[in-house]
C-alpha cells in the first residue's frame, strides 16, 4: 500500500511539473487579460509619475489592455513598495521606482518592511535622471559658487525641500551639504510636485529636482537653475554647468528608474513586460522626449541580470547615504 501510494505520489509531481510550465506559459500568452495597476510611489505631477503615464498608455496601445497609474506617495516611497512587494505575483500589479525605493532606502531606514532584492522581480531598467539644483529667483545668487557663500552666511540655515525623506533630490542636498560644509534645513514634501509649487511661490529657496517638470518653469523666471548633479552637460540643459564643474569637484549623483513586479510572477510574464517596454523606449518618440526632459537613456539588461544590479546599488548607494550622515535616519 505504502508503495502504491509513493508511486501514485511520483506520477502526481511529475504531473505537476509538467502542467506547471504550461501553465505559465499559457498565462503569458493571455497576458494581461484584465486591467494592469501600475503603481507610483510618488504623488501625481512629478517627473516620475509624468514619466509612467506615458508608458502606461504605451503599454495599454501594445498589449490591449488599460494600465491603470495608481499613486500611492508617502514614507519616501516605503508605502507604494511595500504594497507592491505584497500583491500578487500574478503580473497585474506593477510599479516604476526609483534607486530609493529599491536600494537607498535599505540603509535609510531602521527598518524596512520589504527586502528590495528578495521580493521583487526587475522588469527594465528604464533610464537615468539627473537633478537641477535650483533656487527662488529671489536668492541673490547665479552660481554655485555663490550659493555655497550665500547659504554659509545666513544667520540661520535656510530650508530646502524634497520628494520625501530618503528620494534621491534628499540624498542629493544631503551630499552636498558634507562635500561644501554648508547647513540647510530638509523639509520634505510627498513628492516633486508640491516641493516645486513651494519654490515658485518663494516659500523655500531652493531646492533638488528632476528636469522633466522643472524645464517649463524656468522660462517663468521664478526660479533658476544653478548646476545639474550629472559629470556631463547634456540634452537641453547644456548651458547649465555641472555641479563639479561650478566649484564641487567629484559630484555625482544622479536616479535610476527601474520597473518592477512582486517576486513570483512567472517569467514569461516579465519577459513579455521587459520586450514590450523595451520596444517603447526604443520608439523615435520616446527618444525624442528623453532628449526634451533631460531624461538618460539606458540600454537594459536582462530581467535575470537586474537582480545582481539591485544588489551592487544597494552597497555603492550604502556607502553615500552613509557619508551623507543620514543612515537609519527614518
Amino acid at each position: 500500500m505504502a508503495v502504491k501510494n509513493c508511486t501514485l505520489g511520483v506520477v502526481a509531481g511529475l504531473l505537476m511539473a509538467m502542467v506547471g510550465p504550461a501553465t505559465a506559459q499559457d498565462a503569458a500568452a493571455n497576458y494581461p487579460s484584465r486591467p494592469v495597476t501600475f503603481v507610483v510611489p510618488y504623488p501625481a505631477g512629478g517627473g516620475l509619475d509624468v514619466f509612467a503615464r506615458q508608458l502606461a498608455q504605451k503599454l495599454s496601445q501594445r498589449l490591449g489592455q488599460t494600465f491603470v497609474i495608481e499613486n500611492r506617495p508617502g514614507a519616501g516611497t516605503v508605502i507604494g513598495a511595500a504594497h507592491v512587494a505584497k500583491s500578487a505575483p500574478d503580473g497585474y500589479t506593477i510599479m516604476l521606482g526609483t534607486s530609493s525605493a529599491f536600494a537607498i532606502n535599505v540603509t535609510l531606514n531602521k527598518s524596512l518592511p520589504y527586502d528590495p532584492a528578495k521580493h521583487f522581480a526587475p522588469v527594465i531598467y528604464t533610464s537615468d535622471a539627473p537633478f537641477l539644483l535650483l533656487v527662488h529667483s529671489d536668492v541673490p545668487v547665479k552660481t554655485v559658487g555663490e550659493w555655497i557663500k550665500w547659504v554659509k552666511a545666513q544667520p540661520k540655515p535656510p530650508s530646502y525641500g524634497t520628494a520625501g525623506p530618503g528620494s534621491p533630490q534628499h540624498i542629493s542636498m544631503e551630499l552636498l551639504k558634507t562635500m561644501t560644509g554648508v547647513n540647510l534645513v530638509h523639509v520634505p514634501y510627498r513628492g516633486d510636485a508640491p516641493a516645486l509649487n513651494d519654490l515658485v511661490a518663494g516659500h523655500i529657496p531652493t531646492l533638488f529636482a528632476q528636469p522633466t517638470p522643472v524645464l517649463p518653469l524656468l522660462e517663468t523666471g521664478k526660479i533658476r537653475a544653478l548646476g545639474i548633479s550629472s559629470p556631463k552637460r547634456f540634452g537641453p540643459m547644456a548651458n547649465i554647468p555641472t555641479i563639479a564643474e561650478a566649484g564641487v569637484p567629484g559630484f555625482d549623483f544622479s536616479s535610476w528608474q527601474m520597473i518592477v513586479t512582486p517576486a513570483g510572477t512567472p517569467k514569461p510574464i516579465v519577459d513579455r513586460l521587459h520586450n514590450a517596454l523595451k520596444a517603447i523606449l526604443a520608439t523615435p518618440e520616446m527618444k525624442k522626449d528623453f532628449e526634451d526632459t533631460g531624461r538618460i537613456a539606458v540600454d537594459s539588461p536582462p530581467p535575470e541580470e537586474l537582480v545582481n544590479f539591485v544588489r551592487s546599488e544597494i552597497v555603492r548607494l550604502g556607502k553615500v547615504v552613509e557619508s551623507a550622515g543620514i543612515a537609519r535616519s527614518q
